[in-house]
């Protein structure tokens, strides 16, 4: 769970200033505090949402290395191929 920090007693001292009693200003008070947590816990990246990230980054980089250089070569034999048919024709 994420922590915050929310001052639920300021929160609630306002609230009883504003007219409301005690035990609805503790409430409200509770409620928002429930409610910033459940919001911040499904919004905010963990230290291991960022890890698990990562490893799929490294994961993706390396496949990615391995398919480039398969792309390269194939790359330098349709040249290689040009080149042979360019010099078969005028040669």
């Amino acid at each position: 769970m994420t922590t915050i920090t929310f001052d639920t007693l300021k929160f609630a001292e306002k609230l009883e200033k504003a007219g409301a009693s005690r035990e609805l200003a503790a409430a409200i008070a509770e409620a928002q505090k429930q409610s910033l947590a459940e919001a911040l816990d499904t919004t905010l990246a963990t230290k291991v949402d960022i890890g698990d990230l990562r490893h799929e980054m490294r994961e993706l980089r390396t496949e990615m290395n391995g398919k480039f250089t398969l792309l390269q070569w194939m790359l330098a034999a349709l040249i290689a191929l040009a080149i042979a048919n360019f010099a078969k024709q005028f040669f």
